[in-house]
């Protein structure tokens, strides 16, 4: 019942999100009264947010979040920097079925009752849904909060773009871009195309046409194309012509039919596993015994997902976490048929957080940092949001041993500039659920796809009452 509840007093919130569309020199020197200006200035807002926020603030900084990536950013990262006295407490909810966002909403209506240590302070959010929290009044100007315009100067266009509220305030903010590659097993290549040289396998996978005629001598070989049923999907997603709503209405892109109609070819033809996205036996197949032959993935997965999953099935079956094991450095990164998006991670400062300060700081430590930001490339393999790094990196001797060595960086920053964040809207996270969800029973026979499509239509207004279907 409080779930409903919380759902209901959002649909404002989100119904206006969807109306609302979505290196310089430094100075020499700055006179000691534009620097004591400056000061009072900053002083006053942080001073205006605790009071905001009903006291002098806790000891505890609560960040929101559904796993344990930016957990990890964090205390390799900024842990050590925090002031004493103070603790980080990470409230981890999963996202699937909404539950994170549930979780958030109940604790953000709460807010200005809660004692100063169980104040959220600081929350993530996802591209499917950040216009549902940008576009309304939980979410702090992050000026308010001392993060400047020239802290955000290197950072990649749309990643600011897409956390601006309708009136042009910064609500949010990434340590990462988030261009997706296609991601591929080595071995496999040369066994089956008979090279293992990005260049030559991008010819082999350029479009959908030359992608499926591969797909089909994977087959031959006992191999597979791709895991399951969502592998390609996010290089349809996030290439529609529209968003998911209009107005009220949902509406199926005519790119998501296309990933549809593959998927189903790829299912019947064995040029897949069938599998889930992130199910055990999806990720079992990045591993040593592992027969699929790619995944897309973004930067972030190579790191949070394919690594860790590829090194744990290895050291369950008694090999080590480094080169040598079958799997570390039988991967390889191309651009594959299609240039695309999958993800990002924003940091938004909660309305009436107690330690406004801390939060900024671990804002500008973590996402504005050009150091901090290296090192992240250099020890995680992320596409970090900073423009000058990542181009230093691509040019320079970067190298990624997961990846045998290549730097695919280059690719990444190419297929960064292309990105194109305005066909979301603050259902996606939802939508694309149900729909993949409900279409995984007509890829594996169990429905026709007419029924597939009134089960999606069916979840998604239990999801979102307030829309309409066809």
């Amino acid at each position: 019942m409080k779930k409903k509840v919380v759902s209901g007093l959002l649909c404002a919130v989100m119904a206006a999100s969807l109306v609302a569309g979505c290196s310089s020199k430094s100075a020499q020197s700055e006179s000691g009264s534009k620097a004591a200006e400056t000061t009072a200035k900053e002083t006053e807002a942080k001073t205006e947010t605790q009071k905001e926020a009903g006291g002098e603030g806790g000891k505890v900084i609560n960040i929101y979040v559904w796993n344990d990536e930016f957990k990890a950013r964090y205390e390799d990262y900024y842990a050590s920097k925090l002031p004493a006295g103070y603790k980080v407490n990470f409230v981890t909810t999963p996202s699937e079925n909404n539950a994170y966002q549930n979780a958030l909403d109940e604790a953000l209506l709460n807010q200005n009752d809660a004692k100063a240590d169980d104040k959220v302070d600081m929350f993530l959010v996802e591209a499917d849904y950040i216009l549902k929290y940008v576009n309304s009044d939980y979410t702090l100007d992050l000026k308010d909060v001392g993060i400047t315009d020239q802290d955000m100067s290197k950072q990649y266009d749309y990643t600011k773009v897409i956390a601006q509220d309708s009136k042009g305030a910064q609500k949010g903010i990434s340590w990462q871009g988030c261009p997706g590659l296609y991601i591929y097993r080595r071995s496999i290549a040369k066994d089956v195309l008979g090279t293992d040289d990005p260049a030559e396998v991008q010819k082999a996978i350029g479009d959908w046409d030359s992608f499926d005629k591969t797909a089909a001598k994977m087959k031959d070989k006992g191999y597979f194309m791709l895991s399951g049923y969502d592998d390609s999907y996010r290089t349809f997603s996030n290439n529609v012509a529209a968003p998911w709503v209009n107005g009220k209405k949902i509406v199926i892109d005519p790119n998501l039919e296309k990933w549809v109609e593959q998927t189903k070819k790829y299912t019947d033809s064995g040029y897949n596993q069938k599998t889930t996205l992130w199910a055990a036996e999806w990720a079992s197949g990045q591993g040593p015994e592992g027969k699929v032959f790619g995944y897309f993935m973004p930067a972030w997965g190579v790191d949070f997902v394919l690594a860790k999953n590829s090194l744990a099935k290895a050291e369950a079956d008694g090999g080590k976490q480094e080169p040598g094991n079958g799997v570390y450095g039988d991967w390889a990164a191309t651009i594959g048929p299609e240039s695309y998006n999958w993800g990002g991670t924003w940091l938004c400062a909660a309305n009436g957080t107690d330690n406004p300060d801390i939060v900024a700081d671990i804002m500008k430590t973590i996402c504005c940092d050009d150091a901090t930001m290296k090192k992240i490339v250099e020890e995680k393999n992320d596409f970090v949001n900073n423009k000058t790094v990542m181009e230093e990196l691509a040019k320079g001797d970067y190298k990624s041993a997961f990846l045998g060595g290549q730097n695919p960086l280059q690719m990444y920053c190419d297929a960064a500039e292309k990105i194109d964040m305005s066909k979301i809207s603050p259902y996606d996270q939802g939508l694309n659920e149900s729909f993949q969800n409900a279409m995984h029973d007509y890829f594996n026979g169990t429905v026709d796809k007419d029924t597939a499509l009134k089960n999606f239509y069916t979840s998604a207004q239990e999801k979102y009452p307030e829309l309409e279907t066809q």
